[in-house]
């Protein structure tokens, strides 16, 4: 039987694929090069001709993740029903990265893995941010929101409950959490000039992730 010979590119999407599913099963640290090369039989100079380390390959699977979750939203995006609010309700409970991670994400919140971390919660926002943008742009026609820049009010949003609500960044107490998490409904309806209430959900699903 002839030797199926994959193509580089799929080769490198084979590695990425079982060092997401180790690391997701296995905690990160206790994972090794050794242990994705058992998992897809492959030798030592095919991983390390992809990687240079486990840190490189632990971006790479970052990225995939991102990828992954983009491509969750973007069809969530297309069958979510009713009006702009509606919609961005279903994308924000739906849309949660950490569930299916959980492993990888504690490892970024560890001392040492700020930089990481923070290019994880940046791709996600670049990525995520022209979804939001869609939903605005439907409530600015709907005459719920009155924004002329869609996509810099979702970068803003974003970027703001991504990064002042994860721990891992700012050591906040429960109570400072507590503060900010009441606050962005209010500051959200602001930016948006969206009627008084509507993003109240908001409170109860940032909780809730």
């Amino acid at each position: 039987m002839a030797r199926i010979v994959k193509k580089s590119s799929e080769r490198k999407a084979d590695i990425i694929k079982a060092a997401g599913r180790l690391f997701k099963k296995k905690e990160y640290e206790k994972a090794t090069m050794q242990d994705v090369m058992d998992a897809l039989g492959i030798a030592k100079g095919t991983i390390y001709h992809y990687f240079k380390s486990k840190e490189d390959l632990l971006e790479a699977v970052i990225e995939d993740i991102v990828d992954q979750y983009i491509g969750q939203m973007q069809a969530l995006a297309k069958e979510a029903e009713g009006d702009a609010l509606q919609k961005m309700q279903q994308l924000i409970q739906k849309g949660r990265i950490a569930e299916e991670n959980q492993n990888i994400l504690e490892y970024l919140h560890k001392p040492g893995n700020y930089a990481m971390h923070c290019r994880l919660l940046a791709a996600i926002i670049l990525k995520q941010a022209p979804l939001y943008a869609e939903v605005i742009e439907q409530g600015c026609k709907e005459g719920i929101f009155k924004t002329e820049a869609p996509l810099e009010c979702a970068e803003f949003i974003i970027s703001a409950v991504q990064f002042l609500t994860d721990v891992g960044i700012y050591p906040w107490t429960q109570e400072d959490l507590k503060r900010r998490i009441q606050a962005f409904p209010n500051l959200i309806e602001q930016q948006l000039l969206a009627p008084p209430g509507s993003f109240k959900f908001l409170t109860q699903q940032i909780a809730d992730n």
